[in-house]
């Protein structure tokens, strides 16, 4: 089985490993001449953490992560702790893998290191793609014609492959923007920060927590915006934070005021598809189902949509592939939709004004924090995708 991945950032590079355990033959096409440090804080809850055990990854990943105990939300103005939900060995117990927080350059150096040098085509622009019932074909922008057996493409949330199979549909900008930012240990020291802190307040929210064994803090600070670019590299104005945080606890402010002039994202999403897959081509990752951040899902549903599509694929003949891609889809687009929807409501509820709203939500989450234990999206940790008779 010959196999073409399109786009090496996360889900890209685990369909590729997932899909060489699986037998193929994978040539990963990514647009970049060169991988670089990109990106900053990912976390990785046990539905993520289990894939990269069976891929004999997890060692390698949890050598440069942080694993929190627990997770802590407090309020905007005073930092008063609304509740805390087990992380730690706590979770690991219960779930039988751990929740892991890493830089994502780490994440995918892990990632990078399991795919063949050989099988990497850096700086190869995929322009289009064609198939008929023999095999799918991927054109370049030199002009050369890639062929496979099968074609994922994991090109991210600004898709091409997802225009070229099911037509025009752009990124849709939340009206959320975020900025953020990596701050060393020793700027912070002096804070009395939670390791892992969700600080909610109206019409924002801000996050931090370690990466790199506690070496870096990083910082997510969420806000509502008329307008935002999606990027990796645009710079807020100097400054700019303070003034969006206004009034937030002093502890909040000194970390935005010492990570002086931060990154700034638009937040953007994609609209749900009913399908991910034409013939012998399918979507995967964010080109499939980009979702915002608030559950820390997004790199966790990419990484099981790569595992689904190796099992189903070892299962499968060259000639069977489009019915093997049916089942991959048939299994994981209910739930990746699923947690698209959840992460836009917890947006919503980590925004709401002062008032009765917000203290009924706040008492929700207490008395949720108390019954259950671990945070709410802890029901799709526990749903595990995974083959458990499929050879490890």
């Amino acid at each position: 089985m010959e196999a073409i991945v399109i786009g090496a950032g996360i889900g890209g590079l685990a369909a590729a490993l997932s899909l060489r355990r699986a037998g193929c033959d994978v040539t990963l096409v990514e647009q970049s001449p060169r991988f670089t440090e990109i990106g900053a804080g990912i976390q990785l809850a046990p539905n993520a953490t289990r894939v990269l055990r069976r891929l004999g990854l997890l060692d390698a990943v949890a050598a440069h992560a942080t694993r929190p105990s627990h997770a802590e939300f407090r309020t905007w103005s005073d930092g008063a702790e609304i509740c805390r939900y087990a992380l730690g060995r706590a979770v690991e117990e219960e779930f039988g893998a751990p929740y892991l927080q890493v830089h994502r350059a780490d994440l995918h150096r892990a990632l990078t290191a399991g795919v063949p040098s050989g099988s990497v085509r850096l700086d190869t622009v995929a322009v289009g793609i064609d198939q008929d019932d023999a095999s799918a074909r991927v054109t370049t922008a030199s002009g050369e014609r890639l062929r496979a057996d099968l074609v994922v493409a994991a090109d991210g949330i600004r898709s091409a492959a997802r225009q070229w199979l099911f037509g025009a549909d752009e990124a849709v900008f939340t009206g959320l923007a975020a900025y953020r930012a990596l701050l060393p240990a020793g700027e912070v020291a002096d804070l009395d920060l939670p390791d892992f802190g969700v600080w909610l307040g109206p019409g924002r929210h801000f996050v931090h927590y370690w990466v790199r064994r506690r070496e870096l803090l990083n910082v997510v600070a969420v806000f509502e915006a008329a307008a935002g670019r999606e990027s990796w590299t645009a710079r807020a104005e100097p400054g700019e934070q303070l003034g969006e945080f206004a009034g937030w606890d002093t502890r909040v402010r000194s970390v935005l005021e010492r990570a002086g002039r931060m990154f700034r994202y638009g937040l953007h999403t994609r609209t749900p598809l009913t399908r991910w897959h034409t013939g012998r081509v399918t979507l995967l990752g964010d080109s499939a189902h980009a979702m915002v951040p608030f559950q820390a899902q997004g790199a966790a549903q990419a990484i099981l949509d790569a595992a689904v599509l190796g099992e189903v694929v070892a299962a499968a003949t060259p000639a069977a592939v489009p019915d093997a891609l049916g089942r991959y889809v048939r299994r994981r687009l209910t739930a990746a939709t699923s947690m698209q929807a959840a992460s836009a409501r917890a947006g919503d509820d980590f925004h709401l004004p002062d008032g009765p709203e917000a203290r009924a939500r706040d008492a929700r989450m207490t008395a949720h924090a108390a019954e259950h234990r671990f945070l709410p999206q802890s029901t799709a940790w526990a749903a595990d995708v995974l083959d458990e008779r499929a050879p490890s």
